[in-house]
């Protein structure tokens, strides 16, 4: 099992930049594959971004994709998702989550808490 805790959201004006972290719990954290999803009021959760357990694969939603960017540090125990040229409708919830499946994974069985991004006009 892994307990994630993100963290780095805030307010923020468009075109500006946020790099949120999700620390995990635990001594197999190198075995999961990472995602981060957004949920904005209103609207479904939105997977966004992904990254595989050993960090030679990702994938991105067309709406970051160019913009944002996944990364990982496996001595960390760390997920990282660089976001620039942030945008008002980027405004959301931001949860990373872990999934024990293979990349890319249909299904995440962990999940932190979510931090709050905010972009102003």
């Amino acid at each position: 099992q892994v307990q994630l805790v993100e963290s780095g959201g805030g307010l923020v004006q468009a075109g500006g930049s946020l790099r949120l972290s999700c620390a995990a719990s635990g001594r197999t954290f190198s075995s999961y594959a990472m995602g981060w999803f957004r949920q904005a009021p209103g609207k479904e959760r939105e997977l966004i971004a992904a990254i595989s357990w050993g960090g030679g694969r990702t994938s991105y939603a067309d709406s970051v994709k160019g913009r944002f960017t996944v990364s990982r540090d496996n001595a960390k125990n760390t997920v990282y998702l660089q976001m620039n040229s942030l945008k008002p409708e980027d405004t959301a919830v931001y949860h990373c989550a872990a999934s024990t499946r293979d990349f890319p994974p249909e299904r995440y069985e962990y999940w932190g808490q979510g931090t709050q991004v905010t972009v102003s006009s």
